[in-house]
Parts: structure tokens; sequence; C-alpha cells
């Protein structure tokens, strides 16, 4: 496999792997790989550590080395294209489907469909200790629904990547939160998300190296569900894009996802968390247009709301302003 051309980069004050983390926008653990394997270069002379100290201005060279071979073998799985260009694929991801390759899941993802209809970027990063993610510049938990974005260029990864780092998209979700709702209106959710102290698979608010998270809650519907809690269908638009961070912060309000067996309970009606990525705009990469994406509300989800005693609201379907 021929290799990229090496990155040339100069140094912000900091740790040499935090630097880079913020430069290619690739996980600390993966840039810790490269600099383990020998791959960056500080003033032409490979770095020996992740916490070699920079003062700014250095100049970097990072030989991102390639993905092993059939990582990841393309299947024949049929997807929902909700919008297909040159530049990117947008699809409508099933509950149940991983967004990439991870330690342990090597088929049935999102990569290997995608791999089985069209080439993917081998974009810096896109093999490491987290996953192979060609063209993945934002996931999705495997049991939430609804769209997702792929690159289809390297071009098109850097630009998405900085649209979603940079907080250039705006981002709508569908959930159906089991509890006592908390109002009738609009409610802002400002609390920080670490990692749990013990849970290690789980985050929680406040935990371990916190960093700020936002979500805005619209109840859409609401009626008591017979058992002294209240069923809302709401729209949950994240600020930011911490892991789990609907799901974490409905928890926190009391009123965790119908069917979230790790942060609420588990549901007979909802064999899976009722949370679906309805709508997403984002500013397109080859011409910074907004793109507007939508992702029709999944029947499970609908059904599990109506056999509870809901009723659907007007306009379900139309983006919020």
């Amino acid at each position: 496999m021929t290799l990229p051309p090496p990155l040339s980069l100069t140094a912000t004050p900091g740790r040499l792997d935090a630097v880079l983390a913020e430069l290619t926008g690739v996980s600390r653990s993966q840039v810790a790989g490269w600099i383990a394997g020998g791959h960056v270069q500080v003033g032409g002379v490979v770095a020996a550590r992740a916490s070699l100290k920079l003062r700014g201005g250095e100049a970097l060279t990072v030989q991102v080395p390639p993905p092993p071979d059939a990582t990841v073998a393309p299947e024949t799985v049929p997807l929902d294209v909700v919008y297909e260009d040159a530049h990117l694929i947008a699809v409508n991801k099933p509950p149940g489907m991983v967004t990439h390759p991870a330690p342990g899941v090597t088929s049935g993802t999102l990569v290997n469909a995608l791999l089985g209809r069209l080439t993917l970027p081998e974009q810096p990063g896109a093999e490491g200790p987290d996953g192979y993610r060609p063209g993945i510049v934002h996931r999705l938990d495997r049991d939430t629904s609804g769209v997702i974005v792929v690159a289809k260029t390297v071009e098109a990864h850097a630009r998405l990547a900085a649209a979603f780092k940079d907080r250039d998209t705006r981002k709508t979700y569908l959930a159906i939160a089991a509890g006592m709702w908390p109002a009738q209106g609009p409610v802002r959710v400002d609390a920080p998300i670490g990692r749990h102290p013990t849970a290690r698979q789980r985050m929680t608010v406040g935990g371990a190296h916190p960093r700020d998270a936002q979500t805005l809650f619209t109840p859409l519907a609401a009626h008591p569900d017979g058992h002294g809690r209240t069923l809302a269908l709401v729209r949950a638009q994240p600020r930011t894009g911490r892991t789990h961070q609907i799901r974490v912060h409905l928890a926190h309000l009391g009123s965790p996802l119908l069917g979230d067996a790790v942060y609420g309970r588990a549901s007979e009606v909802m064999p899976r968390h009722a949370l679906h990525a309805q709508f997403l705009t984002l500013p397109h990469p080859a011409t910074g247009q907004p793109l507007h994406l939508h992702a029709p509300t999944p029947d499970d989800l609908l059904s599990a709301w109506v056999t509870l005693g809901g009723s659907l609201p007007a306009g379900l379907e139309t983006p919020p302003e």
C-alpha cells in the first residue's frame, strides 16, 4: 500500500500528543500510537515521548501509517440513503448497527456496508485503537437510529470534521422520555459530562475529566403512563457532542429514555432506547451552503409511543425553526 504524503504541521504550545490531537482532529490515543511507532518528528528528530513539551512554532512531521490490510471486509447490506453526491453520503442508520468496526466488532457495521458500495477515504487517523473509521466524522450509538453523514474524500472529511468540531452543525433528535418531565416548555441542560468513576462503559454528569455539555429539550407531547410517571415525546438539540450526551442529560433530569437499560430501565414495548437522529443541518464541504438532511421517524418509536397511549402531534416531520 502506498503511504500518503507526510503531514507537515506547525506546533502550538503544549504537550506533543495534545497538540497533535488538536491539529489533526484524531484522538490522543491514536496520536500516542503514532508517536510510539516512530511516525512523528519534531524539528526533524523522531519524537521519543508523547509528553514532550512544545514551546510553539516547532515543525512537526507525521507519517500516518496505513491501516492493516483486509481489516474490514466490504459487505452487501441494504442502506437507506437520504442524500449522496461526490463529496458525502448521508444514511438513515437502522437501530442495532454499529457505526464503525472496533475491537470485537468487525462486521455488520455501517463502514462494512458502505465499503460494499463505494471507496471511503483513508484520512489521517482512520485506523486506531478506537476502531477503523474511514470517512466517519460523527457517530451514533448502536441502538440510536437516524441520519449520519460519511465523507467520500479526504478534503470533505477534513471540512466536515471541522464543522462538527466548531459547532457549525445543527442536530435534532426525537426521543421518548420516561419520568416526571419537569416543564411544559423547553428545558435547557448545561451539565458537564465525564466518565463514570466505577462503571467505565457509562458516562455521567460530573465524573472523571468532565467536559462541557449543553442540550435543549422541547416537549412535543406528554401524558401520564398510569404508574406515576410522565411519558414525553421530546425534541433534543445537543449543542455539544459528548458521548451518550442526550441519554445522560435525560437521566439527569429524572426522565431517562424509554427502553434505555443503561441509564434507565428496559421496556417491553421498546426493545432499544427510544432515540432517533431526525434532522441534521451542516455546511456542504464543497459549497459551504447549508445542507438539510432528514431521516423520518422509524416505526418502532412511533408504535411504542402510540401503544403507550400517546397521540402523534402535528408537524412531527417538520424541522424546527
